[in-house]
């Protein structure tokens, strides 16, 4: 039975074929302290003396650890050959890289995606000086490899998202359920980590701000925690939450009403501001298949909000999502400085991007929905239950 890492090596082989990249080398060590963000996929666990992972285009799959987890890698199941040793890595590496020699050598450095950018400045330069002459000026960037690799969802990574994104829609359903005039924001978000630990899964980032719970006009909207502010009639009640299942992520945001007396739907502003939204990510959607950039995408959602006369919300649209909330690859940006050459990667089939564009409506507080999508062949489809309604409740 293929396992999960033994599919993500493998898929590594065929992305060095379509890519005429000889070798990709994944060098680490200690990586409790700080790993490189492909080891997950390539490995599957922590390493602790200097290893390197070698993949070549030729097929040859070869783990070169510390004698103490040779078992480890073989375990795995994805390497052709573990390699061993007990005082020095040296002579290991530089003698396979040798037998392979290889032409072009991808390492883990990128200006662009923090997920290929996981050797460090120490370890590049000991990898330099292990590999010697003429490999050492070999080198170039494995950011398109790590993009490919991450970006493209295998069937069962697809599956696994899948199984998160419907247990935040269940934990979002009890939630609405659960939600009175009078609560704080924090009481809001402990009953939804709660909900979580029930069902014996983690929190998609960090506790501090998962969810986010922002109700009214006054509530700190992004990365920030919730707060003692209560839920009152007349504010619009925002939340951004997401849940790891089998090692991957959802990450959802909804919007709820909490009816004034007398009202028996949202005021217009409210309910233009929301339609706006969703006809953000319906507009996003459409501009979605393969091979289209990710700036064009968010340009197709920014537009939507702007033309209709609200200010320009300014952070991307989407993000890809995966094992890690935020992972990697490209996304779906404008072409600003900070997002690098980030919004300028091509859409491919098996993608799985966030959709989340936002307003703030003056007096009531800010609508945001955030949806998860696959790309497809024909373009995209829906892996969360998209919001087409505002939430109401009295």
């Amino acid at each position: 039975m293929t396992n999960l890492i033994q599919e993500k090596v493998q898929q590594a082989v065929a992305v060095l074929q379509e890519q005429n990249i000889d070798l990709w080398i994944t060098f680490v060590r200690e990586t409790r302290a700080g790993g490189d963000p492909m080891l997950p996929l390539l490995f599957g666990t922590d390493l602790t003396w200097p290893s390197a992972l070698l993949i070549s285009k030729n097929g040859e799959r070869i783990a070169i650890v510390g004698h103490y987890e040779a078992d480890t890698a073989q375990n795995t199941q994805a390497f052709s050959q573990v390699i061993d040793y007990h005082t020095s890595v040296r002579e290991v590496l530089k003698d396979s890289v040798a037998r392979l020699d290889p032409q072009r050598i991808a390492i883990n450095t990128s200006k662009n995606d923090t997920f290929a950018d996981g050797l460090t400045h120490g370890m590049y330069q000991l990898l330099r000086e292990y590999l010697g002459e003429p490999y050492a000026e070999r080198l170039t960037s494995a950011e398109a490899i790590v993009s490919a690799v991450r970006g493209r969802k295998t069937a069962e990574e697809l599956r696994r998202i899948r199984k998160a994104v419907h247990s935040a829609e269940e934990i979002y359903a009890d939630t609405f359920d659960f939600v009175q005039v009078g609560q704080t924001e924090r009481e809001i978000a402990a009953f939804m980590q709660a909900q979580t630990q029930a069902r014996g899964l983690e929190l998609a980032w960090e506790a501090l701000a998962c969810p986010a719970v922002n109700s009214g006009p006054d509530s700190p909207v992004g990365h920030a925690a919730p707060t003692d502010i209560r839920v009152e009639p007349g504010h619009i009640l925002h939340f951004d939450f997401g849940v790891m299942e089998e090692e991957y992520c959802s990450d959802i945001q909804r919007v709820m009403y909490l009816l004034r007396p007398g009202e028996s739907q949202a005021p217009e502003p409210v309910q233009r501001g929301f339609e706006t939204i969703m006809k953000s990510v319906q507009a996003a959607m459409k501009a979605i298949k393969p091979g289209a950039l990710g700036h064009q995408v968010d340009a197709a959602a920014r537009t939507t909000v702007t033309d209709a006369g609200y200010p320009e919300y300014m952070y991307g649209t989407g993000h890809h999502m995966g094992r890690s909330v935020h992972d990697g690859a490209g996304m779906l940006g404008p072409l600003w400085e900070k997002y690098g050459e980030m919004p300028n990667v091509p859409l491919e089939v098996g993608h799985v991007y966030t959709i989340e564009p936002g307003l703030a409506v003056e007096g009531y507080g800010y609508i945001g929905i955030e949806e998860d999508i696959v790309v497809t062949q024909t373009g995209a489809e829906f892996l969360s239950t998209p919001q087409t309604e505002l939430i109401l409740k009295g």
